[in-house]
């Protein structure tokens, strides 16, 4: 899409990403569920089934809820990612690496893409909090027995060591993929250096 903007491809793409973006998790949900589910079959509806009892049964319950959940964030990098490469694209130093006679692959993959993808690795440390507050959607859509429902139960019980240890293990992994986040900063932009 970045590389060929306006065409049927990037106009679809982009207006697929649009939907993403702009539908309901549990709205989105309930359409996977009426139509895999119940309109074609093809997979089952609600519940959980442990991965130790029957592990193609566990995936197949699993497979709805993950594309539910991702596809939000899925469509989101896919827009920012095309805005960046485009804006990156017309820089100064891609027409340098393509009079050079670098190919294009190279020019977009190593040079180009490597640029712009800065701004999504930091909205991605960013989106896993919000993360965390789509899964407790999606589990209560799919009736999964999960983190999320586990502390909306305990918000509702009273049971406050619970809760605490849901936000103290939500806060470790955001603190953690902050880390990583810089770590590949330094991986992405070579002007970035620790010392």
């Amino acid at each position: 899409s970045a590389l060929r903007p306006r065409t049927v491809v990037d106009r679809a793409a982009m207006g697929f990403a649009l939907f993403g973006v702009s539908a309901p998790v549990f709205w989105l949900g309930l359409m996977f569920l009426l139509i895999f589910w119940q309109r074609l079959g093809i997979l089952p509806g609600t519940g959980y089934v442990p991965f130790r009892s029957d592990p193609a049964e566990w995936l197949g319950h699993m497979i709805m809820p993950w594309v539910v959940l991702a596809l939000l964030y899925a469509a989101f990098y896919a827009r920012m990612v095309r805005a960046n490469l485009i804006e990156t694209m017309g820089e100064d130093y891609i027409r340098t690496a393509r009079a050079k006679g670098l190919s294009e692959r190279v020019v977009v993959g190593k040079h180009g893409l490597r640029a712009s993808l800065t701004p999504v690795v930091t909205m991605f440390g960013i989106d896993f909090a919000t993360l965390l507050g789509g899964a407790v959607i999606t589990e209560t859509v799919f009736n999964l027995p999960g983190i999320g429902a586990w502390v909306v139960g305990s918000v509702f019980s009273g049971d406050l060591p619970a809760v605490l240890g849901v936000v103290v293990m939500a806060s470790f992994f955001v603190a953690l993929l902050s880390l990583v986040v810089d770590i590949v900063y330094a991986y992405l932009d070579p002007r970035v250096r620790y010392t």
